[in-house]
């Protein structure tokens, strides 16, 4: 049983200008002049301004970041940056830092679009520069962007990795992942491992320590990936590790049985696989939540088995549609809960159409976080593979570590 995925994609545009002043500035990367003045006011017509701007995005260029663009000058102070979508003249928010000598966009800037940077400065003296450049950034063609999880300022459980997909194959995977940093409060060591040209994972050899905090910080702005396509993300990513809870699917006994913090917290009957379609054995990851989702057979090509349109208190545990969720319809002609396997892979609890109520299902929905970790054990079927779902805690710690490019 499947549902759609979900995805994380973070797009990013812009509009609104910084004016801190009135005067005219000189220039490093765009086009420049210099005000001589008019012999009033101070200014001496005989010299040039010292001030000179810096805009990163050289005038003309293509392949400009859209993370570090921005405007610095020396000998001077910024007086007004203007930066502008070239054509449609919408306005680009930006911040000047505190010491007035460097300004940058307040968003991440558009792949593929045409912006006009103006700005002026004064040197100590009163004279003024001025500087401008109209600049393309990268293209999406040229450039790759990974979809992560967890996201940032998120709490999960102790199973959940840092799990990378990327848009694009990725050829330059030594590059790439020492440009990802992911690091515990615990101490523990994290290690990256690449699955195929487009996903990386992190993960520690055990399972993260409750309660501490990880740190994933991404510096591939710029960084060649592949032949002539760089990376664009620059970002600090944090998380937390919530309590332990690894709860343990017994397929010969038909139960599960929850463990929060090294304690038994319950057990409860199930209904794994059938015989016919039995239950992957295997440490799975609870990588999605739905209080109701629609499961089809169709979308995991088992014709018209079956199509529930509102399963309740569902949880994914495999990429390829195993869940743990709630069951109303078992005991139509089924014996009890904990006595026989009747799903075509799933595990299921005992619940109640809609899935509210005191039920075994509800329960483990509202108890469980994503991250939280479910152990199938004593199924006829096979191990799950390691990149089935965020499920790499069926690989050996060694072959882990023989995954690493960096």
């Amino acid at each position: 049983m499947t549902t759609p995925d979900i995805a994380a994609r973070r797009a990013v545009g812009a509009c609104a200008a910084l004016m801190i002043g009135a005067l005219t500035l000189t220039a490093c990367g765009g086009s420049a002049n210099a005000d001589h003045g008019d012999g009033k006011g101070g200014s001496d017509s005989s010299r040039t301004s010292a001030a000179q701007i810096a805009i990163s995005a050289k005038d003309g260029s293509t392949g400009a970041s859209i993370n570090s663009t921005g405007v610095k000058v020396s000998d001077g102070e910024l007086t007004e940056v203007k930066m502008t979508v070239a054509g449609s003249g919408q306005a680009v928010p930006g911040s000047l830092g505190a010491d007035g000598v460097s300004w940058k966009p307040k968003e991440q800037l558009e792949r593929g679009t045409k912006y006009q940077i103006s700005a002026t400065a004064k040197d100590a003296d009163g004279r003024s520069a001025a500087a401008d450049s109209t600049f393309t950034t990268v293209s999406k063609d040229n450039s790759f962007i990974g979809t992560y999880t967890p996201d940032d300022g998120t709490t999960v459980g102790v199973g959940m990795p840092v799990s990378f997909n990327f848009d694009k194959a990725i050829s330059n995977q030594k590059d790439v992942q020492s440009h990802i940093s992911v690091t515990s409060s615990s101490g523990q060591k994290v290690v990256g491992h690449w699955f195929n040209g487009q996903r990386l994972d992190f993960r520690p050899e055990e399972y993260w320590k409750a309660g501490s905090k990880v740190t994933m910080k991404v510096d591939l702005d710029g960084v060649e990936g592949a032949n002539g396509v760089y990376g664009v993300q620059k970002k600090t990513v944090t998380f937390t590790i919530g309590r332990s809870q690894v709860s343990t699917v017994d397929v010969n006994k038909q139960t599960m049985t929850v463990v929060r913090d090294g304690k038994t917290v319950k057990s409860v009957p199930i209904s794994a696989g059938s015989s016919e379609f039995s239950t992957y054995n295997g440490q799975m990851v609870i990588s999605e939540k739905y209080k109701k989702v629609r499961m089809d057979s169709r979308t995991v090509d088992l014709a018209n088995a079956y199509d529930i349109k509102d399963v309740p208190n569902a949880m994914r545990l495999t990429q390829s549609g195993t869940f743990l969720h709630g069951n109303y319809w078992y005991n139509q002609g089924n014996p009890p809960f904990g006595r026989q396997g009747t799903s075509h892979g799933c595990v299921g609890l005992q619940d109640m159409k809609g899935g509210q109520g005191d039920t075994p299902a509800k329960w483990f929905y509202d108890s469980s976080i994503l991250g939280d970790v479910v152990i199938v054990k004593n199924s006829p079927d096979k191990t799950v593979t390691p990149d089935n779902g965020l499920n790499g805690w069926n690989m050996s710690w060694n072959e882990w570590v023989a995954g690493s490019a960096a």
